[in-house]
């Protein structure tokens, strides 16, 4: 009985300490049947939130009553620096969907629309790692039932996925 309130009470505590490991997980689909690419973009909500007041001199107090009213166009603004995508040797641009809170989590929506069946997608992906040199960006990806996946690092900031 001890061991078991002691680790209930060690696990509460951890639960409450800021993350260690700095990964965002971004994953693309292609939709055949609306001819898009749909794109959901995780990331710590205090990681982001760093980069994106230190990048802007702002204070987005994110997920509050006094959360920034132009959230949304910092977001934009940092993805469409961080993040870029190349499209069967084309570069694309994505629309902002928009974002979700999820705990500590801040999820993003993108899409690309008209777009032929992809046969490679190229990702640039240094979102975070300015400031979180230890940042992983882990990219998966799906077009017609194959996956492909990746990571992204300071050091590796590219990668390229064919299919």
């Amino acid at each position: 009985m001890k061991k078991v309130i002691i680790f209930l009470i060690t696990f509460t505590l951890l639960s409450f300490t800021t993350h260690k490991y700095y990964v965002a997980l971004t994953e693309i689909e292609y939709r055949e049947d609306t001819r898009s690419i749909q794109i959901i973009m995780n990331v710590f909500m205090d990681d982001i939130e760093v980069a994106l007041n230190s990048d802007y001199n702002i204070d987005l107090q994110l997920d509050t009553k006094n959360e920034h009213k132009n959230t949304n166009v910092y977001f934009l603004k940092y993805l469409k620096e961080h993040f870029k995508l190349t499209v069967n040797n084309d570069y694309v641009d994505y629309k902002f969907i928009g974002k979700e809170y999820d705990g500590n989590i801040v999820y993003f929506y993108l899409e690309i629309e008209n777009i032929s069946i992809p046969t490679s997608i190229q990702v640039e992906n240094d979102i975070l790692v300015k400031y979180f040199p230890d940042q992983q960006n882990l990219i998966k990806a799906t077009v017609k039932n194959k996956r492909k996946s990746l990571f992204l690092s300071k050091k590796n900031d590219k990668g390229l996925l064919n299919f």
